[in-house]
């Protein structure tokens, strides 16, 4: 039987080839890996590079070159004294700038041990510390970051400043997006900070640029924050205490948490010590870590240190100077260099303390005894409702008055006025905690006695102290500038003055008698400050004016005309309104300190008058001077009328029943002082003008508002209230020589004096004087 051939089976061959057999997944394999090795080698730099040109606006713009050379960091401006101290900083962040060699070695050691241990081994990046961080990651058991000292500058400089607008499109995609192209650009930001920049400038710029907490930014405003030092002085403990703070600021503040910030300490100071800080031994470490923290903790803010009314009215000139220029105030590190001396600032400071806690005591005990409130009308009667007159002018008045409508009812917001709540208030015993309501407050700090006081070169015109009250904390207004109350008798030399340069003399005589002058509605006739119309004696000129008779200086008035004496106070120095009326010659019209400070430097200087003056330079961030001040300058009275008038003003120590005999020998003692007392008719201010021949001193003291009074007139005296201030801050210039200004002698006329100052020898040169109660003149007379 026979089989057909469509039948026939066949065999497939066989072979023992493995590369004929199928394996696809073999091939992905090697797929992926030339794949990933690509984009290794290709697509991370282009990552990089397209990062760094910010490609098609995905990523934020970097950095141009010149600003990683040359970065841009928030500066305060700082305020410096004649005599080199810091005064303060205007800031937003409190920062300013310190080189590598202001750094103490075991700061730097510190840092670079702690943060970065390789940091002179790399190049901006520790690829030896991946690992660790991967492993951390993985172990869930974080060994420390791996970011470099060069990485966290990158950070704080760039990444970390919003007004950098480095974030781009992918940024915005969420927080790992973000986080991954921060984290490229401080690599790429690394290496150029690298490329620009020596490893000892990395580490300045970075710890100019950390911050520290507590309104500090930068290790030296750290330093003087914390230890009240500078970052030269650092020690090793102290450095260890605010280079553990880097890591975070806040928990770690030794004033907030004490024990964490020392167990950061101790770990930091362990970190030193393992890494081969030769210096410290085990031993050493042990000790160290035992001992307290050491602060000497003092924020800094415009409410404390030296001169803080005066910095606080010098920000607003700034202001405008940088505005016209081009500069932040808040963030451009300018250097403003001014007159203020730091230790005649002091000693004006403290004088006005010492005198003015005591005075203080008195005023409310003497109106405690009298149970009676000290703000009182024109007649010495208690103005009613006064408190809730100037509860009304409050913030705490006006928030309510938002929160609630304006229809709400004064009752209604008077209960709210009333609740107590925790609040720490000003005592000259030092600040204290307590439970006050907002009229509780009010009630309070409305019987706190104010002062002012301004300190001038007369030469120069460079203001040497300036204390605008009594605690700037607590109560802002500055009594020096911004305050203008009525000078009463210290205006007086004004109209003597004008009386001289028309040819009267010291030595003339007049009566003392109170003149009668016809004025719109009545007759004004003037009494002396012991309530007398004059007692019929012969006067000198310079008695009348060192004994501050009212009758005197009216009779004056009368003479020369009220405008005149506007005139002639306007030329020295005084820029308020003054009416030209008789009253004038008692003070009525208000001034500033600064502009009677500023008009007797006129006197003292033979009649040149020099405009006041407090910035003497402004310099860059870089130290380059932008600006220099000088101060201007004029004629404003003859030399010999300007003599005769400082010899007048010594009248005042000299003369029997002067208003400045009272002052401690100590002072006087070699040396030549003139002194104007000035008391307001209704109690509320109390003046003393001191000059000598080298320094010119205004002391005002008075309530908040002229309508708080001291409880009588002689209590309230300027040789009471004012003068003791004057005279102890000058016992405390002349007990320090360093500062310059020691005692001595008025300037005399080059061409000598046209009238003999003896009077023994002085001859009238009127001798039909007409007394001063046989003519009336009226007010239209007087201005004709």
């Amino acid at each position: 039987m026979s089989t057909s051939a469509s039948s026939k089976k066949t065999t497939p061959k066989k072979t023992n080839s493995i590369l004929s057999v199928k394996k696809p997944w073999f091939d992905k394999i090697i797929k992926a890996v030339w794949i990933l090795f690509f984009c290794f080698v290709l697509g991370i730099p282009l990552y990089f590079l397209s990062v760094s040109i910010n490609l098609f606006g995905l990523f934020g713009e970097m950095p141009s070159t010149k600003e990683v050379e040359n970065p841009e960091n928030d500066l305060s401006s700082e305020l410096i004294s004649a005599d080199g101290v810091s005064l303060g900083r205007y800031f937003r962040f409190n920062r300013s700038q310190v080189t590598y060699d202001g750094l103490s070695t075991d700061l730097v050691n510190t840092f670079m041990l702690s943060e970065d241990h390789r940091f002179y081994e790399h190049s901006g990046m520790d690829f030896w510390a991946y690992p660790r961080v991967l492993w951390g990651l993985l172990t869930l058991n974080s060994a420390g970051g791996g970011s470099t000292i060069t990485q966290q500058l990158a950070k704080n400089l760039y990444t970390r400043n919003p007004d950098k607008a480095l974030d781009g499109v992918v940024a915005k995609l969420g927080k790992y997006p973000r986080r991954i192209v921060q984290k490229t650009k401080e690599w790429i930001i690394s290496v150029d900070l690298e490329k620009n920049f020596t490893k000892e400038e990395i580490i300045a710029m970075y710890l100019n640029t950390a911050e520290f907490s507590s309104n500090s930014y930068g290790i030296k405003v750290a330093a003087e924050t914390y230890f009240n030092k500078g970052p030269d002085s650092l020690n090793l403990q102290e450095s260890a205490l605010l280079i553990g703070m880097l890591q975070n600021p806040t928990f770690y503040n030794p004033v907030s948490n004490p024990e964490g910030a020392l167990n950061k300490r101790n770990e930091v100071l362990y970190k030193v010590y393992r890494h081969g800080y030769k210096i410290i031994s085990r031993e050493q470490y042990d000790s160290i870590k035992a001992l307290p923290l050491g602060l000497n903790f003092k924020v800094q803010n415009q409410n404390q240190g030296l001169a803080t009314y005066f910095r606080t009215v010098l920000r607003n000139d700034l202001m405008s100077w940088c505005k016209e220029h081009g500069y932040d105030l808040w963030e451009s590190g300018l250097k403003i260099y001014t007159t203020i001396d730091s230790r005649m600032q002091r000693f004006a400071e403290e004088a006005m303390a010492e005198h003015m806690r005591v005075l203080q005591k008195e005023f409310d005990r003497q109106w405690r005894l009298r149970n009676r409130n000290p703000w009182t009308d024109e007649n010495g009667n208690e103005i009613k409702n006064f408190l809730e007159q100037r509860i009304k002018r409050t913030e705490a008045y006006a928030n309510l008055v938002e929160r609630y409508g304006a229809e709400a009812s004064f009752d209604s917001i008077k209960i709210l006025l009333n609740q107590k709540k925790p609040m720490r208030v000003f005592t000259w015993r030092g600040e204290r905690d307590t439970l006050f309501s907002s009229i509780d407050s009010l009630n309070y700090y409305k019987r706190f006695l104010q002062s002012g006081l301004m300190s001038m070169n007369p030469e120069t015109g460079a203001i040497k102290a300036w204390v605008g009250g009594i605690n700037h904390k607590y109560f802002k207004y500055d009594h020096v500038k911004q305050g203008s109350r009525q000078p009463g008798s210290t205006f007086k030399p004004f109209v003597y003055g004008k009386a001289i340069e028309d040819g009267y003399s010291p030595c003339h005589e007049l009566l003392d008698i109170s003149p009668t002058i016809k004025i719109p509605g009545g007759t004004w006739s003037p009494s002396n400050a012991e309530g007398d119309k004059g007692l019929g004696d012969k006067l000198t000129l310079r008695q009348a004016l060192a004994r501050s008779k009212n009758t005197i200086s009216a009779q004056l008035i009368d003479r020369v005309r009220p405008q005149n004496v506007v005139e002639f106070a306007h030329r020295l120095g005084i820029k308020s309104e003054l009416h030209p009326n008789p009253s004038l010659c008692l003070g009525v019209d208000n001034v500033t300190l600064y502009e009677l400070v500023s008009a007797y430097c006129g006197f003292v200087n033979l009649g040149i008058h020099v405009e006041p003056y407090y910035i003497t330079r402004i310099e860059d961030k870089n130290g380059n001077v932008i600006e220099s001040f000088v101060p201007k300058t004029r004629q404003a009275m003859d030399e010999k009328t300007a003599y005769k008038m400082v010899y007048m003003l010594e009248g005042g120590v000299q003369e029997s029943g002067g208003t400045s005999v009272g002052l401690k020998y100590e002072l006087k003692k070699d040396n030549e002082i003139g002194g104007k007392t000035g008391t307001t008719d209704n109690a509320s201010d109390g003046w003393y003008m001191g000059i000598t021949h080298n320094l010119v001193t205004g002391v005002w003291v008075g309530g908040d508002e002229p309508s708080i009074r001291f409880p009588s007139w002689s209590f309230g005296a300027g040789s009471k209230t004012a003068r003791p201030i004057w005279e102890k801050y000058m016992l405390k210039v002349y007990a320090n020589p360093e500062v310059g200004f020691a005692k001595g002698y008025f300037k005399r006329p080059v061409s000598g004096l046209d009238v003999t100052l003896d009077c023994n020898k002085y001859q009238s040169i009127d001798s039909t004087e007409v007394s001063p109660d046989e003519k009336e003149i009226t007010l239209d007379d007087l201005n004709n």
